[in-house]
């Protein structure tokens, strides 16, 4: 890695289970994607340590995740790699600012004095509660909110609000086609079975953009929910990102979104409905803020 001394560096570090890139699933990757590309755009120096594979437009401090499932084994050790990947950027460049994405942010050692800005993308119930003591350097940022409101009231004054945003496409006249699409992670949280189910019981055929990670719990939710639904007019297409995403959005008739999770936001309804395309949802978490019912969508 070479070294770089003419300006200070932003340090971006991701979860190091999911790539950073174009075709990333999670809306955490996908921000940070978008967040560190406009940095290096508008001539900032940007360093991100991430999963090995992750495609980023600054300079990458990888990780190397193993292929299989992901056992507590596994993680431990993809977590200490990460940490080196975090001690290989300090050493290597002029670390002014440290943005934290992953929901294990808190493993992680920083330099003392650092300011480091800590995206929490998730519910809060997943991360540990010792989050609300930490150093003044630390500076916790919610994306909506209704992720705020779940907030511990004695905690909120130090909680900055800033609403995840997606790319407006340029206008298009595609056609809509004759499908709804699926556009998620493949996890039981996620309850895509249902949407499956509703979908067929109306005759409409399914494309789902989506990927199973390796953890144990996914897999069986593949296995036993969602691979015996395929086939009869429901397609598993993968992971789509960039212009293939796009014209899946503007061509789709509905985006299904029946998440039972306590969605904090959501890029998928958001690049749904600036393709034009309605969201039919359940009004879970930060949904209503983005889906007006009956206007933009259903929830």
């Amino acid at each position: 890695m070479r070294e770089q001394e003419t300006k200070s560096a932003i340090l971006s570090v991701a979860y190091p289970f999911a790539t950073v890139g174009a075709k990333a699933v999670g809306g955490a990757e996908q921000m940070l994607c978008i967040l560190e590309s406009a940095l290096v755009a508008r001539g900032f120096q940007s360093v991100v340590a991430a999963h090995a594979a992750s495609q980023i437009a600054g300079n990458l401090v990888g990780a190397e995740v193993p292929t299989g499932v992901l056992t507590p084994d596994v993680r431990a050790e993809v977590e200490r790699r990460l940490q080196a990947s975090i001690d290989s950027a300090f050493a290597h460049f002029p670390i002014c600012l440290v943005h934290m994405h992953g929901v294990d942010f808190h493993r992680y050692r920083i330099p003392q004095g650092v300011p480091v800005l800590v995206t929490l993308h998730l519910p809060l119930a997943w991360y540990p509660p010792d989050i609300w003591t930490l150093p003044p350097n630390f500076h916790l940022q919610c994306v909506s909110n209704t992720q705020l409101a779940s907030c511990p009231v004695e905690h909120r004054g130090r909680i900055t609000v800033v609403e995840n945003g997606v790319r407006i496409p340029p206008a298009s006249m595609h056609r809509k086609g004759r499908f709804a699409l699926l556009l998620s992670r493949i996890c039981p949280e996620k309850n895509l079975h249902a949407a499956l189910d509703a979908a067929r019981s109306m005759g409409v055929q399914v494309m789902l953009a989506g990927v199973v990670f390796p953890y144990p719990e996914h897999l069986r939710y593949f296995e036993q929910e969602i691979a015996r639904r395929l086939g009869r007019g429901a397609r598993l297409i993968g992971p789509v990102g960039g212009a293939s995403k796009q014209r899946l959005l503007e061509r789709a008739r509905c985006l299904l979104l029946p998440t039972l999770a306590e969605e904090t936001s959501s890029l998928a309804a958001m690049e749904s409905l600036v393709s034009g395309t309605p969201v039919i949802a359940f009004p879970s978490g930060a949904i209503p803020e983005i889906v007006e019912d009956g206007r933009t969508g259903f929830s």
